[in-house]
């Protein structure tokens, strides 16, 4: 029978992150490094579990980048394009859209 971990102690044999796994969403990445950083920041770890949360969360950050910076190339490609995007004012955005309907 394999021992549980005591009620409130986060489980540290769950599947780690893997740098170059693109299988998580930006979301999903940022939620489970959010998870991590709490986790150590509570000291609910040992050192040895600490160390490899500490290095999930360094490869969960290089993916939200990654997935951060392919976003900010597609916008800025598309307005250097000029396609189905316009780069404008938020507040007068806003206030157009309620005009048109």
């Amino acid at each position: 029978m394999t021992q549980k971990p005591p009620k409130g102690k986060p489980s540290a044999q769950e599947p780690l992150f893997a740098e170059g796994d693109e299988s998580l969403s930006f979301e999903e990445a940022m939620a489970r490094l959010e998870r991590i950083v709490a986790d150590l920041e509570g000291g609910r770890y040992t050192l040895e579990e600490s160390l490899r949360k500490f290095e999930e969360g360094i490869a969960l950050g290089n993916r939200c980048r990654g997935l951060l910076d392919r976003a900010d190339l597609r916008v800025r490609t598309l307005v250097e394009s000029g396609d189905r995007l316009v780069v404008s004012d938020a507040a007068e955005s806003a206030d157009d859209a309620g005009d048109d309907v």
